[in-house]
């Protein structure tokens, strides 16, 4: 979701993953072996690279071009890894997911399937990478298993028919977790929000989770010596025991048309989700399995951008259609703003090295300090036109932009 259109109009959707090929990495000349970025918000899904030594002050005209193209509306954003990226997005009611070679820009493979490009048209959620197979859901109701190397199908589903799946009105934006053996995803069903699949052939493990399906991804954390995931639901979070299904406590959380998008931060017992439509932000703390509230706040009110928390504060975009956008710093364990910063527009974000890389809502690259002290602007470049919701990526010295009309492009910020 969840930092896809639902983590993009509803969240910005990430994909991208890369696969060694017979006989190599795949690597093409001159790509950096480092910067893996192989599932959505990155590999620790929380919207942070451990990537440094990049450039993040530009010349005049900013960072140079290193290849742009077309993949068709939508959201979703970029994995990279071992040279390849991997993205989706729709043209003429098909959806197609790419490899693409990540330094080069080459077309490696394409795999379509139909798809209505639905309103507020486009691809959402973001393709997850596992080994040698991509797993990746539309917005109505096909989950993939693709093969990395060749994107050739190894099974699908229609998460309707087999798991009773219900695409809440904007289509799924959840992108597939891998835990183990499982894959992870929020379905909708009646009876069960929340479904974990077997990975190798898409068989029903369980299913869980009481209440409305959302847009949300599932973040996985540990609790008592047990791997636990948090879910936002269109009606509240949940925690479930990962292994079993079993619901371990929800609390509410109400948002006009149920439009949970961002994904849950956890940190040891505490838990936070935000939400616009007035929803707006909640730290709960959980305490002998019941949460409670630590502090609560309508002024901070993530739509589809989950917020990166980092050294005990939050950054994130405060805004809706309800309420104009701001960048925002929270402290996480007080609930206390800050600052605030206008003029990015519902952008999104990441963070590399003590800086934030923001993508505004109109195409600006942004890269500003990550510091409680105040709003600090090291670096800015158009760089896409078109309206611009999906995640900024960094891996390997370049930094991958997307705008919802499918221009992607290619920045070189390494110091080569």
């Amino acid at each position: 979701m969840s930092d896809g259109w639902l983590n993009g109009r509803w969240g910005a959707a990430c994909v991208l993953v890369v696969v060694c090929l017979a006989g190599g990495c795949g690597q093409s000349e001159g790509e950096r072996p480092s910067g893996a970025w192989p599932v959505y918000r990155g590999p620790n899904r929380d919207g942070i690279s451990t990537e440094t030594g990049w450039l993040a002050r530009w010349p005049e005209g900013g960072p140079k071009v290193l290849w742009k193209t077309n993949v068709g509306v939508g959201y979703s954003c970029v994995s990279v890894r071992d040279g390849r990226l991997y993205t989706m997005g729709n043209r003429d009611n098909k959806d197609t997911v790419f490899c693409f070679d990540a330094g080069t820009g080459a077309e490696l493979w394409t795999t379509p399937y139909d798809c209505p490009a639905g309103e507020n048209p486009g691809t959402r959620a973001t393709p997850t990478l596992d080994g040698n197979r991509v797993y990746s859901i539309s917005r109505d109701e096909q989950l993939f298993c693709l093969d990395a190397e060749t994107g050739g199908e190894l099974w699908s589903q229609d998460l309707r028919k087999t798991v009773g799946g219900r695409p809440p009105y904007w289509g799924y934006a959840c992108s597939p977790v891998v835990l183990g053996r499982m894959l992870i995803l929020q379905v909708g069903a009646k009876d069960g929000a929340v479904a974990a699949l077997d990975k190798t052939d898409g068989k029903l493990i369980w299913k869980s989770g009481e209440g409305i399906g959302s847009y949300s991804t599932p973040t996985v954390y540990e609790a008592d010596g047990k791997t636990r995931l948090a879910v936002f639901l269109g009606d509240g979070v949940v925690a479930l025991d990962a292994e079993t299904g079993e619901q371990l406590w929800k609390f509410p959380v109400k948002a006009k048309w149920n439009l949970t998008i961002t994904d849950p931060i956890v940190v040891d017992d505490k838990v936070f989700v935000s939400a616009g439509y007035g929803a707006g932000a909640v730290l709960l703390q959980v305490t002998d399995g019941e949460p409670k509230p630590v502090w609560q706040t309508v002024e901070f009110s993530n739509h589809y951008t989950t917020s990166i928390l980092w050294k005990g504060h939050l950054y994130g975009i405060d805004g809706d259609v309800e309420r104009k956008p701001f960048l925002k710093c929270y402290e996480f364990a007080t609930g206390v703003e800050k600052w605030s910063h206008k003029g990015l527009g519902k952008g999104s974000l990441m963070l590399a090295d003590g800086k934030l890389i923001i993508m505004g809502e109109t195409g600006e690259l942004v890269v500003a300090e990550a510091s409680p002290d105040g709003y600090k602007e090291l670096a800015r470049a158009k760089v896409l036109t078109g309206r611009c919701w999906t995640m900024p990526v960094l891996a390997g010295g370049r930094i991958y932009c997307r705008s919802h009309e499918g221009d992607l492009v290619c920045l070189d910020v390494s110091r080569r």
